[in-house]
């Protein structure tokens, strides 16, 4: 049963810019806000949005990538522009009921992720 799903994934070049998606099974979060957020890799943290629309990014994708909400759906998305071949992994989505935060043990669910490879 598949909770989370992450889309937008791909193959570009230096500089360039993406789209990721992420869609929450309202089935299994009917009406409850969310913290959200995206990973990398082994599980490295790249952004979040908590319950109340605050977001947290990591250092390395300040001022590059952008995460934001669909109204107060289960859906997010992760803006990526100006993207460096170090950007290259697989990106996962992930939520929780409560805080999430800056660690992947701060969130319960997880999607099977999305490749985006960064061609220098």
């Amino acid at each position: 049963h598949v909770q989370l799903k992450e889309s937008g994934g791909g193959l570009v070049q230096a500089g360039d810019s993406l789209r990721l998606s992420c869609v929450g099974s309202e089935l299994t979060f009917p009406n409850r806000p969310l913290s959200m957020g995206w990973f990398r890799r082994d599980r490295q943290f790249v952004a979040a949005i908590d319950r109340t629309g605050e977001t947290l990014y990591a250092d390395s994708v300040k001022g590059r990538f952008t995460i934001w909400k669909y109204n107060d759906t289960h859906t997010i998305y992760l803006e990526m522009h100006s993207l460096k071949p170090e950007d290259t992994g697989i990106y996962y989505c992930a939520a929780d009921l409560f805080d999430g935060g800056t660690s992947s043990v701060d969130y319960h669910y997880w999607g099977q992720g999305t490749r985006v490879t960064v061609s220098s």
